[in-house]
């Protein structure tokens, strides 16, 4: 019998499938919206030309330009843009960026956003926003930044740089293990989490052997779905604080922050939740859950340590002061000298089970 829990499920529509992009303009009908701005990241854009003409009549104006973290300069242009074309809708083909400046303007217009996912971020499954001024990046939670409906045409990824691609699944692969630990986490957010584990790791091999394979390409999209609806449900924690501080305070690159720093986080964390942390590890073929993300990503050559993005070891030592500062509710309990270790073991790239850099590992 399972322990009592409250689960809170989101609406969103999911049609995923080859050729899914052709039923854009059709799902713009279905939610009523007659007044589309579209918003692309560069390489999306081929993509979008073709959701431009197919749109026709509901086509009200076009952003080209985004870039990660949504800064809030770019945050205001786009809503005078979306205000100064009447639009009653967003359409966002891309990655996470794309999307994040979509709900940088919902926020605030109260518009529906149809996103068209490009990576595996798997932002597009969830209501929450993030925003950046200078070096502090805030971020939040709500219902009207949720997508209404989300298309998954795995054509649109097929020919994803492996680079880009494998740094994308770390990030959903850090939803998927922060959304059985967080304070809101039920059995069917970790259900989610896990079955998601699974497919991403399976559609992360086959994309290694065959890029272009169109199936490898739809079970991480399913995988991405997945993990970004148990973290919209669950929450998140330690580990998604540390990577929003890192990159809003350093500009460092999202996916690959990411990447970075799960496998460190793991490893404090996973001997608290004893099931989910066996269930993760079946998912992911592993007997170690830290040590076997820490290879995979290694695998798949996404960077594994934070001095690789470019972060000074002066920079990770100021990062975990100023995260002391507040520290998040965690199932290891935390303390400022846990979180200086942690981010000391992330900038040197010591795989997790290893020696400490104070106990011989190599700068």
């Amino acid at each position: 019998m399972p322990e009592a829990f409250v689960h809170v499920g989101l609406p969103s529509r999911v049609v995923l499938g080859p050729g899914t992009l052709d039923r854009v303009a059709d799902e713009a009908g279905l939610l009523g919206v007659g007044r589309v701005l579209l918003i692309a990241t560069r390489s999306a854009r081929d993509w979008a030309d073709l959701v431009q003409r197919s749109l026709a009549d509901r086509f009200a104006g076009r952003i080209d330009e985004v870039r990660q973290h949504v800064p809030k300069e770019m945050a205001d242009a786009a809503r005078a843009k979306a205000a100064e074309v009447g639009a009653t809708g967003i359409v966002a083909i891309g990655g996470g960026s794309a999307i994040g400046l979509a709900k940088a303007i919902a926020l605030t217009a109260d518009v529906p956003i149809i996103a068209v996912p490009t990576t595996y971020s798997g932002s597009e499954m969830t209501p929450v926003w993030g925003q950046t001024e200078g070096s502090d990046k805030t971020t939040g939670t709500d219902l009207l930044v949720l997508p209404r409906t989300v298309v998954y045409d795995p054509m649109l990824s097929r020919e994803l740089p492996l680079d880009v691609t494998a740094a994308s699944v770390a990030n959903a692969l850090a939803h998927c293990v922060e959304a059985t630990w967080t304070e809101r986490a039920d059995p069917i957010t970790e259900v989610t989490a896990v079955e998601a584990a699974r497919a991403l790791r399976e559609g992360l091999l086959q994309v290694l052997r065959s890029p272009t394979d169109l199936d490898a390409r739809s079970n991480l999209l399913y995988g991405a779905s997945l993990a970004g609806s148990a973290m919209a449900t669950a929450g998140t924690g330690l580990h998604h604080r540390l990577c929003h501080l890192l990159g809003g305070s350093y500009n460092l690159p999202h996916a690959e922050t990411h990447a970075v720093v799960l496998p460190h986080v793991t490893a404090l964390n996973a001997g608290a939740v004893p099931r989910a942390k066996a269930r993760l590890e079946i998912a992911l073929e592993t007997d170690d859950l830290a040590g076997g993300l820490f290879d995979l990503f290694a695998r798949a050559g996404v960077p594994t340590s934070l001095r690789e993005l470019g972060l000074t070891e002066a920079e990770a030592a100021e990062a975990a002061e100023k995260f002391a500062a507040a520290l998040p509710v965690n199932p290891t309990p935390l303390d400022g000298a846990t979180v200086a270790a942690l981010l000391d073991r992330a900038w040197v790239g010591v795989r997790p089970g290893a020696a400490s850099r104070a106990e011989g590992a190599p700068r």
